[in-house]
This record gives structure tokens, sequence and C-alpha cells, in this order.
């Protein structure tokens, strides 16, 4: 079994860059066929996928969020990374690293880490 576990800041200014890393154990990002997902939870809202980077180093992202959002991977460490640009406070959620491997089928998922938004 996977395990993923997500790290950075709880609190960020508006317009400023949210960045998030994912520390993943017991599986590689290279593993064939892994996808490494992003998904976040607003108060109050459902889940949404952000984005993901595949086993190759592909990446792949929300249209709704194509224009500020980021993933990347360093494979040495084992770990990947997300980078919110230009955020506003409806970007606060609960922002979770989720492994698959058939798209869009989650499979194992960090405990999640909250980050606000706000001056």
């Amino acid at each position: 079994q996977v395990q993923l576990q997500e790290s950075g800041p709880g609190l960020v200014k508006p317009s400023q860059t949210l960045s998030l890393t994912c520390t993943v154990s017991g599986g590689s990002l290279t593993s064939k066929y892994y996808y490494w997902s992003w998904i976040r939870q607003p108060p109050g809202k459902g889940l949404e996928w952000m984005g993901a980077i595949d086993y190759r180093g592909v990446t792949f992202y929300s249209p709704a969020l194509k224009n500020h959002i980021s993933i990347s991977r360093e494979t040495s460490k084992n770990e990947f990374s997300l980078q919110l640009t230009a955020v506003t406070p409806e970007d606060t959620a609960v922002y979770y690293c989720v492994s698959s491997r058939i798209p869009r089928i989650f499979e194992d998922w960090g405990q999640g880490t909250q980050v606000t938004v706000s001056s």
C-alpha cells in the first residue's frame, strides 16, 4: 500500500503562491501506470480534482485551473509538488495528494492538509 503525506504552509496571503509537497513511501513515482493527483475540498463543498502527474512525468490539469496550476516532481526524493499562483480566499480548502493506477480511480490518499488563504 502506498503512503502519502502532504506538507506545506497552512496560511497563504491572497495573490501569493500556494506550494505543497507530497512525500510518497511504499511506492515509486516512476512505477508504471501510476498517476499522482492533487484533490481539494473547500469548506462545505465537494471534492475537486485539480491535476496530476503520471509515472512518465506528464502532467494533466483541470481546465478550470490550468492558468495558475503547476505540478512537478522530484524523483530522487520520491516527492511531487503543487503550485497554485494568485490564490484567493476561494482557494481555502483541505488539500489531498492521491495515487491511482487508472485515471480518476483514486486509491491511496494522504491525510490532507488545511490551507487557508487570508490576509
